[in-house]
C-alpha cells in the first residue's frame, strides 16, 4: 500500500512541484493550501506531513502544535519545509516535534530522500505505536516505563524523554541545543554540560545498551 503524504503550503506552484515528484517516487500525495484546510482533511490518516512554516492565518509552527496536542495526530511525522532556516527557527521546529527540517529552496531529490528516510524511521522504530523498541530494550509510551530483558529500569522523566528522542530517531545526530529543546522545559536554563551529565547518567542505567548512545565529537549524540 502506498504511503500517503499531505503537503501543506500556501504557494500553489510549490505544492504542484512537490506533489508531482512524490507521486513519481511512488507516494500518494495530497495538497492543502492552508493549515485549516489541512485540519479538515483528517491528517491522522496520512503517513507524513510536509509543512510550510510561513503561511497566513495559522502558520506551520502553530499547526504543528495543534497536531502534537491531539492524541490521534501526535505521532504523524512532520517535515518542515521553509525559508525560515535560522538556528532558532530550526530548534523551535524540533522542539515542536518535527522529524526533519528542509530549507527552501531545496532540490526535489533531497526532499524525496528526506521523506523516504523519515518514513523508514517511523515504520521501523514503531513511532506510531505505543512502544519504541531496540532489541530487548523497550520504552513503553503508554505507561511511561523502560524495560531491559523484561526488567523495569527506574528512570526520571528527563531520562525517559531522552530515551524517547533517541529511539524515535535512531542513527540521527542531535546537537546539545536540539536535545535541550526536545527534552527540557522551555523556562529552564540548561547548559551543554548538563546535557552531557544527564546522558552519562542515562548510560549507566541502561547497562549493555550504553554503547549505543554514541558521542559524535563536535556534533552531539545519536543512538546507533
Amino acid at each position: 500500500m502506498r504511503k500517503r503524504i499531505l503537503i501543506v503550503d500556501d504557494e500553489q506552484s510549490i505544492c504542484e512541484k512537490v506533489a508531482f515528484n512524490l507521486r513519481r517516487a511512488g507516494y500518494e500525495a495530497q495538497v492543502a493550501h492552508s493549515a485549516r484546510e489541512a485540519l479538515s482533511m483528517e491528517p491522522e490518516n496520512f503517513d507524513l506531513i510536509l509543512l510550510d512554516v510561513m503561511m497566513n492565518e495559522m502558520n506551520g509552527f502553530e499547526l504543528a502544535q495543534v497536531l502534537r496536542r491531539n492524541d490521534v495526530t501526535r505521532t504523524v511525522p512532520i517535515v518542515f519545509m521553509t525559508a525560515k532556516g535560522s538556528e532558532s527557527d530550526v530548534l523551535h521546529g524540533f522542539e515542536l516535534g518535527a522529524d526533519d527540517y528542509i530549507d527552501k529552496p531545496f532540490s526535489v531529490k533531497e526532499l524525496v530522500a528526506r521523506v523516504k528516510a523519515v518514513l523508514a524511521r517511523s515504520e521501523h522504530h514503531g513511532s506510531r505505536s505505543e512502544e519504541l523498541r531496540y532489541q530487548s530494550l523497550v520504552l513503553n509510551l503508554k505507561n511511561a516505563s523502560l524495560t531491559i530483558d523484561g526488567e523495569v529500569i527506574a528512570v526520571t522523566r528527563l531520562e525517559f524523554d531522552l530515551m524517547r528522542l533517541f529511539l524515535s530517531n535512531r542513527g540521527r545526530v542531535f546537537s546539545r541545543e536540539q536535545i535541550i529543546a526536545s527534552a527540557w522545559p522551555k523556562n529552564v536554563s540548561v547548559s551543554s554540560r548538563t546535557v552531557d551529565v544527564s546522558i552519562t547518567r542515562l548510560r549507566r542505567k541502561i547497562g549493555f545498551y550504553a554503547k549505543n548512545i554514541v558521542t559524535k565529537t563536535g556534533f552531539g549524540y545519536c543512538f546507533e
